[in-house]
């Protein structure tokens, strides 16, 4: 699937949830390239791109799912261009850390799905994988594993401060997101909050 274009992707990313589309069109007049000889042309190039944009809005590209079986989560990776998987369990408060900067990233690449299952729903997929710390993130391309994370490893400046922009910054360079899109620390206070007073006592290694 290509990638969106940048001036579509940069309305979806000031846009309200519902995508109004006489709105977001109004907003590309307002595009300096429609102003030129092939204003026409490019209308109809965005309104063509808006379009598939809220395809992919309806098919939750631009959230954060959680899947509840392995077979979907495999027909997903397979068929979708570029995914980003956590593999998480509930009471593992750094799997809750890694859950908010997820949930920061996904309304901000729509060309990416962000997907998370608990381990204890992929009995296969983490034999397979070989998981054994969590959380643990992939990114598969064209369902090709393209990296995995495994705890906070090579994020941010020590193991256990990141922020939603290192993540970002880890995920580009393997290649699963398109374009950066944070701003700041991009971190949700509160739900990261409950998360680190757990912290101090949460074990990575699971049976």
């Amino acid at each position: 699937m290509a990638s969106l274009d940048p001036t579509v992707a940069s309305i979806l990313d000031t846009s309200t949830p519902d995508l109004d589309e006489d709105t977001l069109l109004d907003s590309l007049e307002n595009d300096t390239t429609v102003l030129d000889a092939f204003r026409e042309q490019r209308l109809r190039q965005l309104h063509s791109e808006l379009s598939r944009a809220k395809d992919m809005r309806d098919r939750e590209y631009g959230t954060y799912a959680e899947i509840k079986d392995e077979k979907t989560l495999m027909d997903i990776t397979t068929s979708a261009k570029l995914c980003v998987v956590h593999f998480f369990k509930p009471d593992f408060a750094r799997c809750g850390i890694m859950d908010g900067h997820l949930e920061a990233l996904a309304p901000k690449h729509f060309d990416t799905r962000f997907l998370r299952i608990n381990v204890e729903n992929a009995p296969f997929l983490v034999t397979k994988l070989k998981i054994q710390v969590l959380p643990c993130v992939l990114a598969f391309i064209n369902g090709v594993s393209a990296d995995r994370i495994v705890g906070f490893e090579g994020l941010g400046y020590s193991e256990d401060t990141f922020t939603t922009r290192d993540l970002e910054a880890r995920l580009l360079r393997a290649g699963v997101l398109v374009r950066a899109k944070s701003t700041g620390d991009g971190r949700p206070p509160m739900f990261l909050r409950k998360a680190e007073e757990r912290h101090d006592s949460d074990e990575d290694d699971w049976d």
